[in-house]
């Protein structure tokens, strides 16, 4: 016989942990292992053993006795019951069942898998919504056999192992009396159905693989990582029960000038020196929903590199939770100042005459803020 399992180790939980603690850490593991939820064939030990560290941590009594002498400590205490931890909470089997506990039924509702597709798009797309047709597979109920498993013309027939009970029941003698196991049955998987004749077309499993083909329409205003959940579109639950979901998961391809933060656009702009100094206006591209157009922006005498100037309403559409517009973010144009790397002998001899005038390089205060703090005030820190 092997040894025991700690029982910390199997709620997952350190040894300081709160009482708190170890009921989340229960509940989260019954979920997991209960006969009725899991497929594991080792489902049903996980879950008696998931309640008899339950049973004996949630007891300061018996957890105290636990903690100092290990399992022997606790060994006295005269059978734990394996369902014992439901006792105080209850409320766990009306999350599986809606209420009251209750063996596997061989027929139970099973929801389908939920479903993921990436799907990438442009930059503008992202902005102002866009509809694509994506393929991707998916299972069905066989069209041949209409998800019975057997060949057209034949039936599945009465499981003789369970007798068409979905379960097959185990009794053995040991020194505390009698005791049965009921378990799904390996034959039939808890169906209570054999198929003599299996279907030619999906081998007897009453479900095929197939490409599908479905128009997603992708809201205005989505970003790089947005889920876009589409009901009922993920794989056919079993037994009758719904189906699971498919995710599209986005990703936006950068654009050429634009970056975006949360409704807000932004691009750069590089003007020379003597724009900078005397004031231009220059034509800053904007996006709109047919394509790239322009505005103008005029920059003001003694722009300094780095400053940032805001065209109201240029920016991503506003959407709330239920997709309704509700205005625009804006456009942040950051203005670089381009110091020239090469000049021509005339340049250079205006620049020297214009340095004569302008005086002496100083040293500006500690305090006062630079290009980078500037555009970092402006970007919220990122």
């Amino acid at each position: 016989m092997s040894p025991k399992r700690d029982y910390y180790e199997i709620l997952g939980v350190p040894r300081g942990a709160s009482q708190d603690e170890i009921k989340r850490a229960f509940r989260r593991k019954a979920r997991q292992y209960h006969p009725d939820v899991s497929d594991d064939p080792g489902a049903e030990d996980r879950f008696k053993e998931v309640n008899e560290a339950y049973e004996v941590l949630s007891d300061p009594s018996k957890r105290a006795a636990y903690d100092r002498f290990g399992h022997a400590g606790v060994n006295g205490t005269a059978g734990v019951d394996p369902f014992a931890g439901f006792a105080d909470i209850g409320d766990i089997f009306d999350e599986f069942f809606g209420g009251g506990f209750r063996t596997r039924t061989r027929r139970a509702p099973r929801r389908g898998q939920d479903l993921q597709y990436r799907l990438t798009i442009d930059f503008e797309e992202a902005i102002f919504g866009t509809e694509r047709e994506i393929e991707f597979e998916q299972t069905t109920t066989c069209p041949a056999c209409r998800g019975t498993g057997a060949e057209p013309g034949t039936s599945p027939i009465r499981c003789p192992t369970c007798g068409g009970r979905g379960q097959v029941r185990n009794v053995r003698q040991t020194f505390l009396g009698q005791m049965v196991n009921i378990t799904t049955c390996p034959d039939c998987r808890g169906s209570g159905e054999v198929v003599s004749t299996p279907c030619r077309e999906c081998g007897g499993r009453g479900q095929v693989r197939q490409v599908r083909r479905l128009t997603v329409n992708i809201p205005a205003g989505v970003d790089h990582g947005t889920q876009i959940r589409i009901s009922g579109e993920g794989e056919p639950g079993s037994n009758g029960g719904p189906p699971g979901n498919l995710y599209i998961i986005i990703s936006v391809r950068p654009h050429r000038y634009f970056r975006r933060r949360d409704d807000d656009l932004l691009i750069k702009i590089q003007i020379n020196v003597a724009q900078a100094a005397l004031g231009h206006v220059v034509r800053v591209p904007i996006l709109t929903p047919g394509g790239e157009s322009s505005t103008e922006l005029e920059i003001p005498p003694g722009t300094q590199s780095g400053q940032v100037f805001v065209i109201k309403g240029k920016g991503v559409p506003r959407l709330r939770r239920d997709g309704t517009h509700v205005g625009y973010g804006d456009l942040l144009v950051i203005v670089e100042v381009e110091i020239p790397k090469r000049l021509t002998q005339e340049q250079r001899e205006l620049f020297e005459q214009l340095g004569e005038t302008l005086g002496e390089a100083v040293i500006p205060p500690a305090h006062e803020k630079g290009f980078f703090e500037r555009v970092i005030d402006w970007l919220g820190g990122e």
